[in-house]
């Protein structure tokens, strides 16, 4: 497989379908729970994102936005069930990183939820930790929030 990154706006076409095929998974997962998550998923402040082709086939995509000054957070992950298992999201997650680094951030968060437990080993694989639930999660249950040094 030749996995190639390449980074772009939030108007990327092929970054809105997996948007639109990552919020039909997760209204799976969540049910009527993800209409509230949902609001803070917009992409019109969203600048930075990094779509990955797997032998030209648009197969996953993330993406961060400023969340303070030395923060980013990390939005829109999402790689193609058949494509899961062949290191794409580390790869995204990896690249998102870089990218808040060059851009001066020293520091990424992220929220993910219990009914993710994938994506919660991938990130405390990739160096993340968990911290309280931030901002618009406090307090919710399903919400597992990490935060990572860069």
């Amino acid at each position: 497989m030749d996995l190639k990154l390449v980074r772009s706006g939030s108007d990327s076409p092929d970054f809105k379908a997996l948007v639109a095929l990552l919020d039909k998974e997760l209204d799976e997962r969540y049910g009527a729970q993800q209409e509230f998550f949902g609001q803070f998923n917009s992409l019109a402040q969203i600048k930075q994102v990094v779509v990955a082709y797997a032998d030209d086939v648009p197969a996953g995509c993330g993406a961060i936005k400023e969340y303070e000054a030395a923060t980013t957070e990390v939005k829109r992950m999402f790689v193609k069930p058949g494509f899961r298992g062949k290191g794409i999201a580390a790869a995204i997650s990896a690249e998102l990183e870089k990218r808040a680094k060059e851009s001066g951030y020293s520091h990424t968060i992220l929220q993910t939820g219990l009914n993710q437990p994938e994506a919660v080993a991938l990130y405390a694989k990739a160096g993340y930790w968990h911290i309280e639930n931030y901002g618009q999660y406090a307090g919710t249950d399903d919400s597992i929030c990490m935060k990572k040094k860069l």
